[in-house]
């Protein structure tokens, strides 16, 4: 268990942790819905998540009929955040094989932590809601730092580091740029999954390994 390679592993949330497009999916039509735009397809709701809730509507408008004035889309962000707030864990469920992987590693003396573009205050509402805010010794949201530090800068994995305050060597795992671009930044290898939320095809991320199934992150890790 000792010459595990990492001490600590940080995770990014949406689309690595959770399968979270379950709920932001209906918030974000809650959004168009009440601006009279057209459904976004169930299919297409995927490639809109990443970066947070503001860039989730950018897509959205850009997808139904282009951007708003500043004004009406500042209201239609409250809306949907209000809606998503209100209903953050109705459907949403971790992958597959995620909670074993957590124990896995935990069983191995390795710190966990979040690392996530979403704000702060709603990571620790899902992960609350989820049973899951105990098994991380850190949650790191987009809004901890203040502005122009989240993913894919460095600053929130540094942080990350800081608060698993074990030493040794840190993993990042995500399903984006914004996740990989973070870790090279910092210094850190990287896991990108190839079922989550992925802004490019997996392959294209960047990350020192891809994998399918949380069954394969310990046997990845112990590699890398």
């Amino acid at each position: 268990m000792n010459s595990f390679p990492f001490t600590a592993v940080g995770f990014d949330l949406d689309g690595t942790l959770v399968d979270s497009a379950r709920d932001l999916g209906p918030a974000l039509q809650h959004a168009l819905d009440a601006i009279g735009r057209p459904a976004v397809p169930a299919e297409d709701v995927v490639s809109l998540i990443g970066g947070g809730a503001r860039a989730m509507l950018e897509r959205g408008l850009l997808l139904t009929g282009g951007p708003l004035p500043a004004r009406a889309f500042e209201a239609a962000l409250a809306g949907l955040m209000d809606h998503y707030t209100a209903h953050i864990a109705d459907h949403t469920v971790p992958y597959d094989g995620c909670l074993q992987a957590l124990d896995d590693l935990a069983a191995r003396g390795v710190a966990l932590a979040v690392v996530t573009n979403k704000a702060e205050h709603l990571a620790r509402l899902l992960l609350e809601k989820l049973d899951l805010t105990d098994r991380f010794a850190g949650i790191i949201g987009g809004d901890t730092l203040g502005a122009g530090r989240s993913k894919p800068r460095p600053d929130m994995i540094v942080e990350a580091i800081r608060l698993c305050n074990v030493g040794g060597r840190f993993a990042m795992v995500g399903d984006s740029t914004y996740d990989t671009g973070a870790a090279r930044a910092a210094g850190v290898p990287s896991v990108a999954l190839s079922f989550g939320y992925n802004d490019r095809p997996a392959a294209e991320l960047g990350a020192d390994a891809v994998i399918d199934h949380y069954d394969q992150l310990v046997p990845t890790l112990l590699r890398l």
